[in-house]
């Protein structure tokens, strides 16, 4: 069964038709070509996925479609405004806090979203709201030292 839903991403409108069983990642990926949120472990362990719903990181791997009708999706190509880097996509570079990049997207949207509710975390509300974001290569502290460069914290 197809059902029509409308939503926001990163501030445009967009309507598609997608089945029940259709995620959040599989429509925005696969009908929208918004290719940051990654598709790994598909059982919301990684983050890779990771997109902000009204503001909050979600897996979108494990949000069925149908329950984004009506919201508001931001994603990594979203950050960008007027061809100017997001201050946390300076940091990140600067910090060094890219290996291969995976799970980049993710990462940067979950620190959007905790930088958003708190401008200014320490080190723990940090590593707190990136638990759910898995990375293999940077061992964390160059990504934790970005986020707190971005919230004027840093070092």
């Amino acid at each position: 069964m197809l059902h029509e839903i409308t939503f926001n991403v990163n501030g445009e409108p967009y309507t598609v038709a997608v089945k029940s069983q259709h995620t959040l990642l599989d429509v925005l990926r696969e009908k929208l070509g918004i290719t940051s949120p990654k598709r790994g472990c598909e059982n919301g362990e990684c983050g890779a996925c990771t997109v902000l719903l009204d503001g909050k990181p979600v897996n979108s791997c494990m949000v069925l479609a149908v329950e984004a009708a009506g919201h508001e999706i931001e994603t990594v190509e979203g950050l960008a405004r007027d061809g100017e880097l997001h201050p946390l996509q300076k940091a990140f570079i600067e910090h060094n806090a890219v290996q291969c990049g995976f799970c980049t997207p993710g990462v940067l949207m979950s620190a959007k979203g905790l930088l958003d509710e708190n401008p200014h975390p320490n080190v723990d509300e940090i590593k707190h709201a990136l638990a759910g974001n898995l990375c293999r290569c940077t061992g964390y502290v160059r990504i934790v030292d970005a986020v707190l460069d971005v919230a004027g914290n840093g070092q």
